[in-house]
């Protein structure tokens, strides 16, 4: 699997040469079935060749350099055996980059003059950046995650463990066993707040949540030393001695995700407030207009679909068309593409889930 930041596919949305071949297509990653994947994907190039070719754009000799290094992706035998769920693949006559990615795609080929980002915006979308902190009474670890990384990161100036914090010896962690649950809580309460202090430098300035693994009866505890605002009111049950970081972070997910779909439902119940004021449109041409000028702040597009037209910045006209023929862009992609260069919230969803059934709905910063 290749790693695709948050930084690189703006990078990507960003982009504008003139061609920008994107081409999308689901991989097999195990069994006899995977010799499908360099079927489909030849066919794909020559789908991109027959159109680049129907543009009249480049000369024949042009499209060959062009696609030259796709090409020779074909028989790399290694290449087809390690794959993920989805290829996605980046070609302009300059440059050449490809992903495999952990996310199935439909085929699509799109040649505009700006990549197609909008299959990639659930990846963005779920790869949130959050932290897990994992405690026993043995140890503590810190690591730095998202849906793709996972990174381990040493706490400063932190005890390594409660023994440690407290300066126990052997004798008074015998006769802690004696003095009750109350002693015993107020010197974990202690270490905790000693681990809280440790980390508030790594979290400064920070809004990631932060999730905490341990045993049940830690957790009320930790809540009560910690000073950090978005520390999850879920957590990881269960003595984290033993998982590696990777399992710690994969434990995490369900919680990431159900703070992302509260979020989401939060703003949808938002767009339904403020429908009817003017703050919210289900209007394809005017969203395209206002994500240019940084005015959506909330954007609802279905996956899976496009809409194909053009727009002119310098005029602000929007034209629709009914497919993708030369000169066309998918309009949705361009509005996420947008909405997100201007800090707003993409939100990817099923034409079912979608308020009103819109093809499209936006909710406006002002």
């Amino acid at each position: 699997m290749d790693i695709l930041s948050g930084n690189e596919l703006k990078s990507l949305m960003r982009q504008q040469l003139g061609i920008c071949v994107s081409i999308y297509m689901p991989t097999i990653r195990k069994g006899t079935a995977i010799q499908q994947n360099q079927i489909r994907y030849k066919n794909l190039l020559r789908d991109a060749q027959d159109r680049l070719t129907a543009s009249g754009e480049l000369r024949p000799s042009e499209i060959r350099e062009m696609l030259a290094p796709a090409q020779e992706l074909l028989g790399n035998t290694p290449f087809w055996n390690n794959q993920s769920d989805g290829l996605a693949l980046f070609l302009t006559p300059e440059s050449f980059r490809y992903y495999r990615l952990p996310q199935s795609f439909e085929e699509l080929v799109v040649i505009a003059d700006r990549f197609h980002i909008k299959p990639l915006i659930p990846i963005l979308v779920s790869d949130t950046e959050f932290s897990v902190l994992a405690i026993s009474q043995k140890d503590v670890r810190f690591m730095r995650c998202s849906s793709q990384r996972v990174k381990e990161i040493e706490i400063p100036e932190i005890p390594e463990n409660i023994d440690e914090a407290l300066n126990l010896d052997d004798f008074e962690k015998r006769l802690q066993r004696h003095t009750g649950t109350a002693d015993m809580k107020a010197n974990i309460l202690q270490y905790f707040k000693m681990v809280d202090k440790g980390l508030r430098d790594l979290l400064r300035e920070k809004r990631f949540p932060l999730i905490f693994a341990g045993v049940d009866y830690l957790f009320p505890l930790y809540q009560e030393a910690n000073t950090y605002t978005y520390l999850t009111d879920t957590w990881i049950s269960g003595n984290p001695d033993g998982l590696t970081a990777e399992k710690l972070r994969d434990l995490a997910r369900p919680i990431i995700e159900e703070l992302f779909e509260t979020k989401r439902d939060n703003a949808l119940a938002l767009y339904s407030q403020n429908a009817g004021t003017g703050l919210t449109s289900n209007n394809l041409a005017e969203i395209v207009r206002e994500a240019h000028h940084g005015r959506v702040g909330t954007l609802f597009i279905p996956v899976g679909t496009q809409h194909w037209g053009t727009f002119d910045p310098a005029t602000d006209t929007v034209t629709l068309a009914k497919g993708a023929e030369a000169g066309n862009e998918d309009l949705l992609d361009l509005a996420a593409i947008q909405t997100i260069l201007n800090s707003g919230t993409v939100y990817p969803m099923n034409q079912d889930e979608m308020p009103g059934s819109a093809p499209v709905a936006a909710l406006f910063r002002y």
